[in-house]
């Protein structure tokens, strides 16, 4: 990993608030690479970072201004997870996931890249996922050099919307092309202004994502948690599903969890997926 004694490096939290593995593998993003040091880099809002712990703390080669202005709050680096993980008091099972999940933070991403993205997810896999991205960057995205290597931004979605079927044919996503295209269109216009989107509750926002064609329940309240900041979202996929009908009463309303109850499903998801994976194949599934 980057030695801070040689590397500019800014301290972003200390290693048990922010883990940024269970952060950037818990299915919330897909654009965040590691290294066999341990180092992951991405790229967001047009900026490109790299963040790594070493020893109890975490840190990230991004100037302090630039952490200032965009880090600390796509990590979310201002709200105690501390605090409110002692509120998840609701059964064992939740304080267990709670505990195995200590240290991820929900990214504050940008709504049309969240929207695009979980399109994308669905019935795939987090590789198949991320390569699908990955060209959707390096052919309509602009580049920005990090480390001696050419990363690319996520594309605009005027950009986007400006393509034609024959443009995302090299996306190789089937189906999905129509629904990127028509995502792309309502964000690219006054329709798409996530000011609307914002200044509604979780409930009402997620009706509104799932007018958009190819927008499902599932995929709607991912966007809302991870792309509007919607902190009570809930996304029920299979990984949920089973969890709920295992680990929680009949009939159990996942928003009584209150106003975080997103972030218990994140936890809840982390666990369950972690170790299905671990006793089945070893590969990680995307949010179905």
């Amino acid at each position: 990993m980057p030695d801070t004694k040689t590397r500019p490096a800014v301290r972003l939290a200390k290693a048990d608030e922010f883990d940024p593995e269970k952060t950037f593998e818990c299915g919330q993003c897909f654009r965040w690479s590691r290294t066999a040091d341990g180092v992951y880099t991405g790229v967001a809002f047009g900026r490109a970072a790299s963040v790594w712990a070493e020893g109890e703390t975490v840190f990230t080669d991004a100037g302090e201004d630039e952490v200032r202005a965009l880090w600390s709050d796509y990590f979310d680096l201002k709200t105690d997870y501390k605090a409110i993980n002692k509120e998840f008091t609701h059964s064992d099972f939740l304080r267990t996931c709670a505990e195995y999940g200590r240290g991820i933070r929900i990214l504050n991403q940008d709504f049309w890249e969240t929207l695009c993205s979980f399109i994308i997810s669905q019935c795939n896999n987090i590789p198949r996922i991320k390569k699908i991205i990955l060209t959707l960057c390096e052919n309509f995205g602009e580049p920005v050099l990090k480390n001696g290597e050419t990363l690319y931004t996520f594309p605009a979605a005027e950009t986007v919307a400006r393509l034609g079927p024959d443009d995302l044919e090299v996306l190789k996503c089937g189906y999905r092309a129509e629904y990127i295209s028509k995502a792309a269109r309502f964000c690219s216009n006054s329709a798409g202004d996530t000011a609307a989107l914002r200044n509604k509750d979780a409930r009402e926002a997620v009706r509104e994502l799932m007018k958009l064609r190819g927008v499902g329940e599932k995929v709607a309240n991912c966007v809302a948690l991870f792309g509007l900041g919607k902190k009570d979202a809930f996304p029920v996929d299979v990984w949920m599903r089973r969890a709920l009908e295992e680990f929680f009463p009949p009939g159990f309303d996942p928003l009584s969890l209150g106003p975080y109850a997103g972030l218990a499903q994140q936890y809840i998801y982390h666990y369950a997926r972690t170790a299905a994976r671990t006793k089945v194949n070893g590969k990680g599934e995307a949010r179905e």
